[in-house]
């Protein structure tokens, strides 16, 4: 068998056996965001703490939340916090943006970032 064959063999192989993203719970990525609170508030026209208020969140572009100083790479970083970007910030916020102040290490586990991004979804 060539080569080629066998490559295309084993993609099609691993494309059969590749899972969907996890779907989010919001009831559950409250309880997950407890993690995130000690920073974050997220109730509608809440406070900022070292973070910013998280309420409407989702579809804001970075570094945009009134009244909040951000770090200058977050200025820079000209994100819009959807589902896959905020999904890829919570598993290492410092990769995505490096340099920011976000000292939190990030969420490991799939399912909890999907779940706290459905919980920040709600938040409209």
């Amino acid at each position: 068998m060539k080569i080629a064959t066998v490559v295309a063999l084993l993609a099609i192989a691993a494309a059969g056996t590749a899972t969907a993203d996890p779907v989010g719970d919001a009831m559950k990525g409250e309880k997950v965001f407890q993690r995130c609170k000690a920073c974050h508030s997220a109730e509608k026209d809440g406070a900022d703490k070292l973070g910013p208020n998280l309420w409407g969140v989702v579809g804001r572009k970075s570094a945009t939340k009134e009244g909040f100083n951000y770090s200058p790479a977050m200025k820079a970083a000209g994100k819009t916090w959807d589902a896959a970007t905020l999904d890829v910030y919570l598993t290492n916020p410092k990769a995505l943006v490096p340099g920011n102040r976000m000292a939190f290490p990030g969420i490991p586990a799939a399912q909890d970032r999907a779940d706290v991004i459905a919980y920040l979804s709600s938040l409209k």
